[in-house]
């Protein structure tokens, strides 16, 4: 079997088992594939570490890395079509002391839930489309790697697309989807075109909203919060523990308490469930908004519904999970 087509069979049972992830670990002379699969990792198949040196070469060729260098990490992407379905791969290498890692992550194209279907409660939902609706303002999604921040993103991208009448700016690192209508900028901090740097040029271009991939540092922070001073919509994600865990990351980040009062909106923390009745993985949101989101900013525990442990009962006594 060439390269090629065991790329595609590892590939196609990947997405047949609706894999967010796919993992190569080199062990001796093996190396072990891995699947990522409503967010565990499940064993897939061992290779021959030659094939796999085989394998990791077109792959890194196909994604356009340099296929030379084996000491440095590299990252790469490609487009991969399969049964009438168009995916994204992200690629990604480490060097190891004979050969590299190489960890893959599936953007679907053609299969994108909708933003009702993204969330175990509808009323969460109702809470974030009423968001989209500001003028101005800071409005962040924060949580770890993986709880499906930049899908939620993408969703009320879509939706904001739609009405037509709005000039939408993203910056992203990279870009995942492209969504028509929205100008999506890519973000190369190799080339000194960072966040920071794409915030300053994107005001240029007279946004309404203005979406960031991630507030990566202090810096994009800061513009960020200037740019919801001036009167436009910003949406970004964070990584925090939770709702109240983003209050901290922002004034660890030094942003006067000041303007987080006058620009933050709202806070959604998101975590993933698995829920028994959908069969799939579906978001709770642990929000601050409105009084709760005032009370947090003083620097009190917010009274609030909306806590990760409350939603989790909540969704084990409705039979969600």
């Amino acid at each position: 079997m060439n390269a090629k087509e065991l790329s595609r069979r590892i590939i196609d049972e990947a997405l047949d088992r609706k894999a967010s992830d796919i993992h190569f670990i080199p062990e001796d002379e093996n190396v072990h594939v891995y699947f990522r699969v409503q967010g565990l990792r499940v064993f897939s198949r061992s290779l021959p570490l030659p094939l796999y040196n085989k394998l990791l070469t077109f792959l890194k060729f196909s994604s356009e890395m340099d296929i030379g260098e084996m000491k440095l990490p590299q990252n790469g992407k490609l487009s991969y079509l399969s049964r009438g379905l168009s995916t994204d791969l992200r690629l990604s290498t480490l060097p190891l002391s004979s050969t590299e890692s190489l960890a893959i992550r599936l953007f679907s194209v053609t299969e994108n839930l909708s933003i009702g279907e993204l969330f175990l409660f509808p009323e969460q939902m109702k809470r974030v489309m009423k968001w989209i609706g500001y003028t101005s303002g800071l409005v962040l999604f924060t949580g770890p790697t993986g709880c499906g921040k930049s899908t939620t993103l993408y969703a009320l991208m879509e939706i904001l697309a739609q009405k037509g009448h709005l000039q939408l700016i993203t910056l992203e690192d990279p870009v995942e989807r492209s969504v028509p209508g929205v100008i999506q900028v890519q973000v190369n901090e190799k080339n000194a075109f960072d966040y920071n740097e794409g915030l300053k040029a994107a005001l240029r271009h007279d946004p309404d909203i203005i979406i960031v991939g991630e507030l990566r540092d202090e810096a994009t922070a800061h513009f960020a919060v200037r740019a919801a001073l001036s009167g436009h919509l910003v949406f970004s994600t964070l990584h925090a523990k939770n709702a109240l865990g983003t209050i901290r990351r922002l004034q660890e980040m030094n942003i006067p308490k000041v303007d987080l009062e006058q620009t933050l909106r709202a806070v959604a923390s998101q975590k993933l469930l698995l829920s028994s009745a959908i069969k799939r993985r579906v978001a709770i949101l642990e929000i601050l908004e409105d009084a709760a989101l005032s009370t947090a900013l003083k620097g009190s525990p917010p009274v609030t519904s909306h806590t990760f442990p409350h939603l989790k009962k909540k969704a084990w006594a409705y039979g969600f999970i």
